[in-house]
């Protein structure tokens, strides 16, 4: 695994009442959920980059108010194509 160094101010961590290592694992967490949010990735490639299983990644969508099921208009078309075959 990859370590990146990244620098935040120390009032940062009182924001979420988090110590570092919490509010990193957040912040990591925040981000793969924003990302699967906007279609960029996958659920599994998010939970990697949340660093947890993808069962707690889908608990978080929950908690972070976003659907489990990103479908986009083509996605849905499709998916409608297959069942009325």
């Amino acid at each position: 695994m990859k370590t990146v160094p990244i620098q935040l101010p120390e009032t940062v961590f009182s924001s979420l009442r988090k110590n570092p290592e919490e509010f990193v694992q957040e912040m990591r967490i925040a981000a793969a959920v924003k990302w699967y949010e906007l279609g960029e990735i996958s659920q599994s490639k998010a939970a990697e980059i949340a660093g947890i299983s993808r069962a707690e990644f889908i608990n978080s969508l929950s908690r972070y108010r976003v659907d489990f099921m990103q479908y986009t208009a083509e996605d849905l078309a499709e998916e409608l194509m297959n069942v009325e075959q």
